[in-house]
């Protein structure tokens, strides 16, 4: 038979759903789920089965349904079940379905009256239901039998609340005619999760075995007790009709002829019965789908105008157009002119938060990786006094010098200055490396046309190697000029006679004493054994480096003094995510601890850098690789007497600070020059000359051919722009086909006693 309300539903519900499908969304109408509530043998199953349409639940005396059965009804072309542990056995016979409930039952509480919470979870596939949940609850108990526990009413109810406390719950409180209504523990129950009354109907049973001259006619009429959605009167079937297996038709026809024939409910007889339940529940779901429109409709509108101006160009779209081939060829070319432009310039809109690039690296590599290179070759104290002696004794030769020969101070200075060209060069490969990259990163734009995209990135990138050559020839004739002609006469040259005064400790520059240098997270590396690794939050000045607990500074661990401290790098550890680097004393002494070396750890290979560059600031420098073994040199170069000593010494001095004025000269200049040869320059070329490359590169058709994606896409968004204009039209209908009913007035309901 089933349930005509429902079906009438479907349809709509159906048309709804296949509307979003279209558009690749689901159509969330969550709509509400139902319980039945009520003492044992109230009839709870039987409304339940009816408002299905189909016989499938255990039946019996006492307590049946001993654990709540979760009712999943699911629209379908086919008709049959499926339980959630029987997982991929369909069952098409309703009584194997009733069998296996009642199996799956005891199989969990014994077959002596035990009860369990755990549901047994059904799913029904039918054309004739709409996607609903129904649970059908244990009746309400106060005294325990069998194998029943002694807390078993306080069991129950909290099953009853797990379901019916959920605001999407319709409840039917479900009692029998024959029973005093004022003590029912199904409406007491009802009550305490809706006090309103809002979401509870009340459903009598059992009407047909009244004693004989007593009728429900004032409660069924909202009279006597009153409640806020009234009752609906129901006859189910019998326990004899079951077992003579009387069909759900033919017991809606008796039931049907009982309210027509009783005298009592004559008038009451078209609010009456299962139908009437059925529309009740089938109303109260329209409702819910009514409620849920208004935010359906303003989701797909939001959609629709979203699309609105994307879809525009699409409407009249026709790929063979060669006007609209040249004019996306202007602006792509034009736009990834301007986005080129504002990654190296940096601007307010799009700004990347998760790591640096275009300009941002390229100041980094500038301003802190060239910097640190500089120094990482100039500084090595150890071949540099050995180098000066030599070139003394050899400017010298057979005689013994009495003075201090400028041949060898010029001779070790350019021999200095021939060491910046391989920094130099790097700097300029990271910058080309940075370049190319955020020449890929602006043509992403040009994915729709693929040939297009190819052939900009090859223009660009040719020009950028064109100017490789050009700007690395500036850079080496930079350092070629500086080897030209040794200034002695510049400002900032301390000369000879300062030179012989000045010790080289002294002469280690360091910036302005407590100067806060950099602060931020460093992990410190240390053995499982002595405590593990931790995160730290560390501060470094001028003087020293300091770390807390965190960055409130209050809770100090440790202050480390910078005085004799050097860098080296330590390899990245074969399960270790982190970049590691170390500091320690040239002395010999430990630096944290029992440590003779600090390992400190960053996240990624550009903090380390950037760390180091700020150390470099404070004066801690980096160690030199040992290239040739100590052994190699003779021990007589250090046995220098004295006047040989203090001229090593002046000229170290003086060489000291010369250098000192060539890398402030070369770390402005370098950047200088790479800014103005290699980056203006391919922001005028792709302003003023890529556009002519590009015509003469090939037929223009070929480069604006559409990539398939783009075509898929295009083909996409007009489906996606009809389909949503298709599901607000249904919509439309929907709210023109169906009416809401108001929820009833308030009663005075206070008859309930609530539970406590």
């Amino acid at each position: 038979m089933g349930n005509r309300g429902m079906e009438e539903l479907i349809p709509l519900i159906n048309k709804l759903q296949d509307a979003f499908s279209s558009i690749g969304q689901s159509c969330n109408l969550d709509l509400p789920q139902i319980a039945v509530v009520g003492g044992q043998s109230a009839g709870k199953s039987s409304v339940l089965e009816n408002f299905v349409g189909r016989d499938f639940l255990p039946r019996g005396s006492g307590i049946v349904t001993r654990r709540p059965l979760i009712l999943q009804l699911v629209n379908n072309k086919a008709e049959y079940a499926e339980f959630l542990h029987c997982k991929g056995k369909k069952f098409v016979d309703f009584d194997e379905v009733r069998a296996e409930i009642e199996a799956e039952t005891d199989r969990i509480t014994g077959s002596n009256k035990g009860i369990s919470p755990v549901p047994i979870n059904l799913r029904v596939f039918s054309p004739h239901v709409l996607n609903l949940t129904l649970i059908d609850l244990p009746g309400m108990t106060k005294v325990a039998v069998g194998d029943q526990p002694p807390d078993i009413e306080h069991q129950i109810r909290e099953m009853l609340m797990q379901f019916i406390t959920k605001e999407s719950c319709l409840i039917l409180a479900v009692t029998p005619a024959n029973t005093d209504l004022a003590n029912s523990d199904a409406l007491k129950i009802a009550k305490e999760v809706d006090p309103q009354g809002v979401r509870t109907i009340g459903v009598i049973t059992k009407l047909d075995l009244m004693d004989e001259g007593t009728d429900a006619k004032d409660i069924l009429e909202n009279k006597l007790l009153p409640l806020r959605r009234g009752y609906i009167g129901v006859v189910n079937r019998s326990q004899k009709d079951i077992d003579g297996k009387k069909d759900i038709r033919a017991a809606l026809a008796a039931e049907r002829k009982f309210f027509l024939s009783h005298p009592a409910y004559r008038h009451l007889a078209e609010r009456m019965g299962t139908p009437h339940l059925q529309k009740t529940l089938n109303q109260q779901l329209t409702n819910h789908i009514r409620d849920t429109l208004p935010g359906l409709r303003s989701k797909l509108q939001s959609q629709l105008l979203s699309l609105e101006k994307e879809v525009e160009e699409y409407k009249n779209f026709r790929p063979d157009d060669p006007t609209r081939k040249t004019k996306a060829l202007l602006q792509m070319v034009q736009q990834f002119g301007v986005d080129f432009e504002k990654c190296i310039e940096g601007s307010g809109d799009q700004v990347d938060t998760n790591e640096l690039s275009g300009g941002a690296k390229i100041n980094r590599i500038f301003h802190e990786r060239f910097p640190f290179e500089l120094v990482k070759i100039v500084f090595d104290e150890k071949d540099l006094r050995r180098e000066i002696s030599h070139a003394i004794k050899n400017v010298h030769g057979v005689r013994t010098g009495l003075f201090t020969p400028d041949l060898a101070f010029e001779a070790i200075v350019k021999k200095q200055i021939v060491k910046l060209k391989t920094p130099c060069l790097k700097c300029i490969d990271l910058v080309i490396q940075e370049l190319i990259n955020t020449f890929r990163q602006c043509t992403n734009k040009l994915n729709s046309y693929p040939r297009l995209r190819e052939e900009t990135e090859r223009i660009v990138t040719t020009h950028v190697r064109e100017r490789e050559g050009k700007t690395k020839d500036q850079v080496l004739l930079l350092i070629d000029i500086e080897l030209s002609y040794i200034n002695t006469n510049h400002e900032d040259f301390i000369g000879f006679a300062n030179a012989q005064q000045r010790n080289t400790a002294a002469n280690k520059k360091r910036a302005i004493p407590n100067q806060v240098i950099r602060k931020g997270w460093l992990t410190i590396n240390i053995s499982i054994m002595k405590g593990g690794s931790k995160e730290y939050w560390f501060v470094l000045t001028a003087e020293s480096l300091s770390w807390y607990k965190d960055e409130e500074e209050k809770e100090k661990k440790y202050m480390l003094p910078l005085d004799n401290l050097k860098i080296r790098d330590v390899e990245k550890g074969f399960m270790s995510t982190k970049h590691i680097f170390a500091i320690f004393n040239t002395e010999q002494r430990n630096v944290y601890k029992d440590l003779r070396q600090i390992e400190l750890a960053c996240d990624s290979q550009d903090d380390v850098d950037s760390w180091k560059a700020s150390f470099l600031r404070a004066g801690v420098y980096p160690e030199k690789d040992q290239v040739e073994n100590e052994e190699v040199a003779p021990t007589d170069t250090f046995s220098m007497d004295p006047q040989l000593e203090r001229q090593v010494e002046t000229i170290r001095n003086l060489v000291d600070s010369y250098i000192c004025i060539i890398n402030k000269s070369i770390r402005d200049l370098v950047p200088k020059t790479i800014m103005h040869l290699m980056i203006n320059s391919a922001k005028d070329f792709i302003h003023s000359e890529l556009l002519a490359y590009l015509y003469s590169s090939g037929d223009q058709n070929s480069l604006m051919e559409e990539s398939a994606d783009q075509a898929q896409r295009r083909d996409e968004m007009l489906r996606m722009y009809h389909a949503l204009k298709e599901a607000l039209h249904i919509i439309g209908d929907i709210s023109t086909n169906t009416i809401s009913t108001p929820v009833p007035p308030p009663v005075n309901d206070t008859w309930i006693q609530e539970t406590r």
